[in-house]
C-alpha cells in the first residue's frame, strides 16, 4: 500500500510539473534560468543544424561551401525552378512534426533553431521582410508548443557574415564587423522578430549572434557594445525574453564583456544568459573553469548552447559535468546525412553519391535530368522514418547508467551468431575497452577510424565480407576488448568459429564469461589481407544456461573481427538448473512504438498473475482511457488505438501510461502523433 501512494503522488508531481509548465516566459535570475515562479529550469536541447541553413560537410560537399555556395552549385546542376522545388522537399523532410515529436520522446526539453537571416529578409533589400520565412517558425514554434518543447532563435547566418568560414554563409570575410550597414541590418531583423515573438511563452530566448569571430582591428569591448544596441532594440518591442550571447572565436573568448555593461536594465532585472561553445577538447571540469568563474564574477546563467561531434563516452562525460555543475546544454544536432555522431542518419544514394563525385571531379557531369532525380531522391529520404536511428548517441545523452552498467544493443542467443559490432551499450571501460575513445585535440586520430556504423570509440567499418556480417571491428590493439550480453538458451558443449582477417597473423584472441576464461589466446593465422576471411575455430567449450557477460579480448592485435558463431555440439540434460533470464519483479516497459501514430503496445511483467489497469492520462491529468485485463505471471501486454472512452480519437500530444497490479504501479511517457 506505502508503494502505491508513493506511486500516486509521483504521478500527480509529475503532472503538476507539466501543468505549471505553461508559465508564460523563461528567464535569467542571477545564475539559474527560471520560470516565472522563480522555479529553476534545465534545459536539454539539440541544435536543428543543417535544416534552414545547409552545412556542406553534413551533406559531404567536397571543400563543404556555404549555404548560398551550395545552393549556386545544385542550381547550376538542375537549374533555378528544379532548385526551388529540390529546397521545398528538403526542407519539408528535414524536419517537420514528426521529428519534433520523437525529439520530445527522446528526451529533450528544448530545440536551437539555426537561421540564415535572407529567410527573414532579402539581401539588398532593407526594410523588407518575407512572410515565408517567418511562416516556418511559426510553424515550428507551434510543433514545439504542441510536445511542450521550449525554442532558441538563433541567427546562424548574419548579414556580411559573423565569422569568415561558410557556416555563417559569408563570402570568405566577416563583413558584419567592417560594413556599418550590415550591424544596421542586424539589429533591424533582432527587432522584427522580437515584435513578433514577443508573447510567444514557448519561444525561451534569442542567440543573437552564432560563434562570431572578431576581424583585425574589431575588439571585444566592440563586440560587447554590439550586442548591446541589439539588446536595446529587441527590448523596445520585446520585454518578455531572454537575450543569449555568445563570446569571440567561435563562442569562447568573453573577455571584456563585463556583465554591468550587457546587462538588461529592463524594470531593473536582469534577463541576459552567456551561451559558449565546447568542441575537440577534454570533458573535465577544468576546461570550463573560465566559464564558471564568468558566471561567479557576474551572477548570470550560462548555457552550452553547441556540442557535440565527438564519441559517446566524450558526449556522456560532457553531459555528466554540465549536469553537474548546472549548466543547460544543446547538442550539434539532430540529423545529418550518412553521420554516427547524430541519433538520425540519412544514407547517401547511389544517385547523389554521383552528384557528389561530379562535384569532386572523379566523373563527367551528370545531365539534369538525372541530377533532379538524385537531389530529389536524397531530399525524400531525410525523412525520419527512413533515416537510421542511432541508439548508441541517444543512450550517451540520456541513460544515466551508461557510464556504470553495459546495456544490450541487440539481443543476442546462443545457440547462435553475434556479429562483433553489436557489443553492449556503455562507454569506454564498461561495454568495451579501445585506446583511442574520444577525440580532445581537433585534427588528431578520429575515435572511430571506420566512420560507420556506432559512435563508440570502437573501430568499425564496412567488412567487404559476402559470406559475414556488413561491418567488422578492425584497428585493434593489445589488451581492447568487447562486451556482449547474451541469452544462453541450450546449456551445453559448445565450439566458437571466429571469423577474422589478418594480412600476417601472429594475433591471438581470448574468450571469457562472466570474466572466467572460455577460450584461452587461440592464435589468428595469416589469411591473406585485410578484407580476405577466414574462419578460426576453438576447442569445445561449456557454456551455462541464462543470462551472462560475454568478452572478446585482443591478447596481441594484427587481425580484423567480423563475427562470432556458437554451435552447440552437446546438450546438458534438461533437468539441470537454468539461470533466470526474466525479471522477478513488477515491470513496465517504454511504449512500442513511440512516437505513435494509431496504435501503440504497452508492455509489463507480473511476478504472479491478476487483475491489470492501464490508465492513459493526458499533460493535464485528466484520465482519458482505463484499460483492464485479467493477466498471467510474466509478460503481458496492454494494446490501445489512441481513442477515449467513448471511442473518440485523441489529438496528438503527450500522454501518461500508468499500469497498476496489486498495491503497485508504474508511469511512463510517450508521444501520439496523428
Amino acid at each position: 500500500m506505502k508503494q502505491l501512494q508513493t506511486s500516486l503522488i509521483f504521478i500527480f508531481l509529475a503532472l503538476l510539473v507539466f501543468q505549471q509548465s505553461a508559465y508564460p516566459f523563461l528567464k535569467a535570475k542571477g545564475r539559474e534560468i527560471v520560470d516565472e515562479n522563480e522555479n529553476p529550469v534545465f534545459l536539454r536541447g539539440v541544435g536543428l543544424g543543417g535544416w534552414l541553413v545547409p552545412e556542406g560537410y553534413m551533406l559531404h560537399i567536397p571543400g563543404y561551401g556555404s549555404p548560398t555556395v551550395i545552393r549556386q552549385m545544385i542550381t547550376d546542376l538542375i537549374g533555378e525552378q528544379d532548385a526551388k522545388e529540390f529546397y521545398k522537399r528538403y526542407e519539408a523532410n528535414y524536419v517537420n512534426e514528426r521529428d519534433i515529436a520523437q525529439i520530445a520522446a527522446l528526451g529533450y526539453n528544448s530545440i536551437r533553431l539555426p537561421f540564415n537571416y535572407r529567410m527573414l529578409s532579402p539581401e539588398d533589400q532593407p526594410g523588407v521582410f518575407l512572410e515565408e520565412g517567418f511562416a516556418v517558425f511559426d510553424s515550428l514554434i507551434a510543433w514545439c508548443r504542441k510536445y511542450q518543447l521550449y525554442v532558441i532563435l538563433d541567427m546562424h547566418c548574419a548579414p556580411g557574415g559573423q565569422n569568415a568560414g561558410n557556416i555563417s554563409d559569408s563570402d570568405g570575410e566577416a563583413r558584419l564587423w567592417t560594413v556599418v550597414s550590415n550591424q544596421d541590418r542586424t539589429v533591424e531583423i533582432w527587432k522584427k522578430i522580437a515584435k513578433r515573438y514577443a508573447d510567444e511563452e514557448w519561444v525561451a530566448g534569442y542567440d543573437l549572434l552564432n560563434e562570431p569571430v572578431l576581424p583585425t582591428g574589431v575588439t571585444n569591448a566592440d563586440l560587447r557594445n554590439f550586442y548591446k544596441r541589439i539588446t536595446q532594440a529587441i527590448r523596445e518591442a520585446d520585454p518578455n525574453h531572454i537575450v543569449i550571447v555568445e563570446g569571440n572565436w567561435y563562442a569562447t573568448d568573453f573577455s571584456s564583456f563585463t556583465y554591468p555593461i550587457l546587462i538588461d536594465n529592463y524594470n531593473n532585472t536582469s534577463n541576459v544568459v552567456y551561451s559558449f561553445h565546447k568542441y575537440w577538447n577534454e570533458t573535465d571540469a577544468g576546461t570550463i573553469s573560465g566559464y564558471l568563474q564568468l558566471r561567479n564574477n557576474y551572477n548570470v546563467p550560462l548555457w552550452l548552447g553547441e556540442t557535440g561531434e565527438n564519441s559517446n563516452p566524450w558526449f556522456y562525460e560532457v553531459v555528466q559535468v554540465m549536469e553537474e555543475k548546472n549548466i543547460s546544454w544543446c547538442w550539434w544536432t539532430h540529423k545529418k546525412i550518412e553521420t554516427t555522431t547524430s541519433p538520425y542518419s540519412a544514407s547517401i544514394t547511389p544517385g547523389y553519391q554521383r552528384i557528389l563525385d561530379y562535384w569532386n571531379g572523379k566523373i563527367p557531369r551528370p545531365d539534369a535530368a538525372s541530377a533532379r532525380a538524385a537531389l530529389f531522391e536524397m531530399a525524400e529520404n531525410l525523412a525520419l522514418e527512413k533515416c537510421t536511428y542511432r541508439p548508441d548517441v541517444a543512450a550517451s545523452l540520456f541513460d544515466p547508467e551508461f557510464g556504470a552498467i553495459a546495456k544490450p544493443y541487440a539481443e543476442h542467443h546462443l545457440p547462435g551468431m553475434i556479429d562483433a559490432a553489436d557489443f553492449d551499450l556503455g562507454t569506454n571501460g564498461i561495454a568495451y575497452s579501445d585506446n583511442e575513445y574520444k577525440l580532445v585535440n581537433q585534427g588528431a586520430t578520429s575515435w572511430n577510424q571506420g566512420y560507420s556504423y556506432r559512435n563508440d570509440g570502437v573501430d568499425i567499418e564496412k567488412s567487404r565480407d559476402s559470406g559475414g556480417a556488413e561491418y567488422g571491428v578492425g584497428w585493434t590493439q593489445d589488451g581492447e576488448w568487447l562486451n556482449y550480453t547474451v541469452t544462453v538458451d541450450t546449456a551445453g558443449t559448445y565450439r566458437a568459429d571466429f571469423r577474422v582477417a589478418s594480412p600476417g597473423g601472429n594475433g591471438f584472441l581470448s574468450l571469457l564469461l562472466d570474466n572466467q576464461a572460455l577460450v584461452q589466446s587461440l592464435p589468428i593465422s595469416a589469411t591473406g589481407g585485410w578484407y580476405t576471411w577466414k574462419d578460426v575455430e576453438s576447442e569445445e567449450i561449456r557454456i551455462p544456461g541464462g543470462t551472462h557477460s560475454l568478452r572478446l579480448r585482443i591478447d596481441k592485435a594484427g587481425f580484423n573481427i567480423n563475427r562470432m558463431e556458437f554451435d552447440l555440439k552437446i546438450a546438458d540434460s534438461i533437468n539441470e538448473p537454468q539461470t533466470s533470464s526474466v525479471p522477478d519483479e513488477f515491470e513496465l516497459q517504454q511504449n512500442y512504438p513511440n512516437p505513435f501514430n494509431s496504435e501503440t503496445n504497452i508492455s509489463f511483467f507480473l511476478p504472479s498473475g491478476g487483475k491489470a489497469e492501464c490508465r492513459i492520462y493526458s499533460v493535464s491529468g485528466e484520465l482519458v482511457r482505463q484499460l483492464k485485463k485479467s493477466a498471467t505471471a510474466g509478460w503481458n501486454t496492454f494494446h490501445w488505438d489512441g481513442r477515449n472512452v467513448d471511442g473518440i480519437a485523441l489529438s496528438s500530444g503527450v500522454y501518461f501510461y500508468q499500469v497498476r497490479f496489486g498495491g503497485y504501479s508504474k508511469t511512463r511517457r510517450m508521444v501520439y502523433l496523428r
